[in-house]
């Protein structure tokens, strides 16, 4: 447990790399070679806020942990964070469940679909390197990838209209003994076109997809020359000291923290397990929140480039949900705005909170499957009166039951522990 504790990104020493070592002669992708540039990523020290403010946020948040997370079968680690400052860390289970191999600090988690964060991000860095445009058809970097009207800017929104390969792959016959890279989707897109299930006309609504991240992976390796889990070793993870975050493929099987379902039975890999750009990334809440600092502070992109990542990009309807590229958000009437994206892989779920306005950071993981992760989002009212009720995120798998309005407020101490107690049964 560790409480009251200050990062010290400051300390981060001036990490120098390699950095968009592309092969990229003009007007192809992947042919020719350019000078190296070298990015150094320095981020500054939280900044002060009052001892109150700090025991205020601790307190609440305690109370969120006790009554609504450690009871729900949680097993990971969370860090709530306020201007860079650790307000309140704590670490649950063990690796196993089997109460050996305590999850520490430093125990890498696999995050799911907060993937998708850094694969936006790679792409909008690209594209600050005049390496890609988001405009950019994927015919120009895929020549043979034949639906009209899709872009990388459709991808990184999910608005392309094109299937989910977690089940148009199985449901076209792919044999479920052999394992599924992101090659193999782009070619079945491609080769299997007359009977592809599902498509729908690019650009015309939002259909959360994990397709397009696996394919926005695959213009990364095109454009940098990399494969995606080196490109974000090289270009991210270890330019900002993310000592203890790794992109899963079939040779580091050794690192990884298995997964369990809500009783504790372990979840086996199956055939759609290396596949990345959507999820695959394992990390931890204090290399998130190092992830965090990079984006608040603009180290890492611009804020112009940032605004582009913000805006929502799916208002043919009414509501508060939308999402941007690559990150989802939540747009209140009275202007406010939550950032953020929840993630579920077999048994693993994760929540990734940013207040912007509010400097402030919600980070859970858990490799045990508990709807409380997501109940994160409560936390926000800490901060700032976000909402009265909402309805939460959760991949769109399965519905979640959300309780009550959820104040954090010792007086409604006996409510939430009725409320957590029938969520039990």
């Amino acid at each position: 447990m560790i409480n009251d504790k200050v990062i010290t990104l400051a300390l981060i020493p001036f990490l120098t790399i390699s950095f968009f070592s592309c092969t990229h002669k003009k007007g192809k992708a992947g042919e020719g070679k350019n000078k190296d540039t070298v990015a150094v990523y320095t981020i500054p020290p939280p900044k002060p806020i009052t001892e109150k403010e700090k025991i205020r946020i601790k307190n609440e948040v305690e109370l969120f942990y006790d009554t609504l997370l450690k009871t729900s079968g949680f097993n990971g680690g969370i860090i709530v964070a306020k201007a860079g400052n650790i307000i309140f860390e704590k670490y649950k289970g063990s690796v196993n469940l089997d109460g050996k191999d305590s999850i520490t600090a430093a125990t890498p988690l696999h995050i799911a679909s907060v993937s998708k964060t850094f694969t936006a991000m790679a792409i909008l860095k690209l594209q600050e390197a005049g390496k890609l445009n988001v405009n950019d058809s994927i015919t120009k970097y895929f020549p043979k990838f034949n639906y009209s009207g899709v872009t990388i800017a459709s991808l990184l929104s999910h608005r392309s209209g094109l299937p989910n390969y977690l089940y148009f792959m199985q449901k076209l016959g792919w044999n479920m003994d052999s394992i599924i890279q992101n090659k193999d989707i782009l070619n079945w897109l491609i080769n299997k076109k007359n009977v592809m299930l599902e498509v729908a006309p690019a650009n015309t609504h939002f259909t959360y997809c994990n397709t397009n991240f696996a394919l926005l992976a695959l213009i990364i390796e095109k454009v940098s020359g990399k494969t995606y889990p080196a490109f974000m070793k090289q270009n991210i993870f270890d330019p900002l000291g993310m000592k203890n975050t790794f992109v899963h493929h079939h040779g580091d099987s050794m690192l990884r923290s298995k997964s369990f379902d809500w009783r504790g039975r372990q979840i086996p890999d199956n055939f759609l397990d290396e596949v990345y750009g959507d999820k695959n990334i394992y990390s931890t809440p204090q290399d998130l929140l190092k992830w965090d600092r990079a984006l608040s502070d603009s180290i890492f992109l611009s804020n112009k480039t940032l605004q582009t990542a913000y805006t929502p990009y799916s208002n043919e309807k009414p509501g508060e949900k939308n999402y941007g590229f690559g990150w989802r958000m939540n747009i209140y009437p009275d202007g406010k705005k939550i950032i953020f994206h929840n993630g579920w892989w077999h048994g693993n779920n994760a929540a990734f909170i940013r207040l912007l306005p509010e400097d402030a950071t919600i980070i859970v993981l858990s490799n045990r499957f508990a709807k409380s992760v997501y109940k994160a989002k409560y936390l926000v009212n800490i901060f700032n009166h976000y909402f009265d009720k909402d309805l939460e995120e959760t991949e769109n798998i399965v519905p979640v039951t959300i309780p009550e309005k959820f104040e954090l407020d010792s007086n409604r101490l006996k409510k939430i522990k009725k409320v957590t107690r029938r969520q039990k049964k």
